[in-house]
């Protein structure tokens, strides 16, 4: 739903940016689910290894971004922030997928 949202705001060529911003809106939902989700099953099966890293992995993106953003301020930083959520999405739709297949 999101990038469908975004990309009707870029073909319709709207003016005021509701669609894309709804679009965006809904990016920043999906992220915040997946990382309660992914908390919540880390809390049921403290053991997994591919769980652990996830959330090792959004611990680091968040530090990494508040550290950049605060002392470093450092451009190349900001594009490896900007695909590491992309990586870390599709790490835990390969989890989900392999725990609904066990």
């Amino acid at each position: 739903m999101p990038i469908l949202l975004f990309v009707i705001g870029i073909l319709t060529n709207e003016s005021t940016g509701n669609i894309t911003g709804s679009g965006f809106l809904f990016l920043i939902l999906t992220g915040l689910f997946q990382v309660i989700f992914g908390i919540k099953m880390l809390i049921d099966e403290p053991q997994d290894k591919n769980l652990q890293y996830y959330i090792k992995g959004v611990v680091f993106f968040f530090a990494l971004w508040i550290t950049n953003g605060v002392f470093l301020n450092y451009q190349i930083i900001y594009f490896i922030l900007f695909t590491m959520p992309i990586i870390l999405a599709i790490f835990f739709s390969i989890i989900t997928y392999k725990k609904a297949h066990k």
